[in-house]
């Protein structure tokens, strides 16, 4: 599994990655978390409001910072 958290580098953007870490870990499945800066590749994704939330080349969530809880759903849904 792949997840990527797209973002500039704002506050938002390193508390969703945070989060992130912390609901992988607490799933127990392995993934790749991979930061995305690139002002882009970020638009390559049609993300317009950051942070953004790509799950295996699907964007999953955008503009908003989610719980660990809410990543841990879209975790066990992939």
């Amino acid at each position: 599994m792949k997840i990527e958290i797209l973002g500039t580098g704002c506050s938002k953007c390193k508390a969703l990655e945070e989060a992130t870490k912390q609901a992988v870990a607490q799933s127990g499945k392995f993934a790749q978390i991979e930061k995305v800066e690139d002002i882009m590749k970020i638009m390559e994704y049609g993300v317009m409001s950051t942070p953004g939330l790509v799950i295996d080349g699907k964007v999953v969530s955008t503009g908003k910072l989610l719980t660990i809880n809410e990543i841990k759903e879209l975790i066990q849904a992939h």
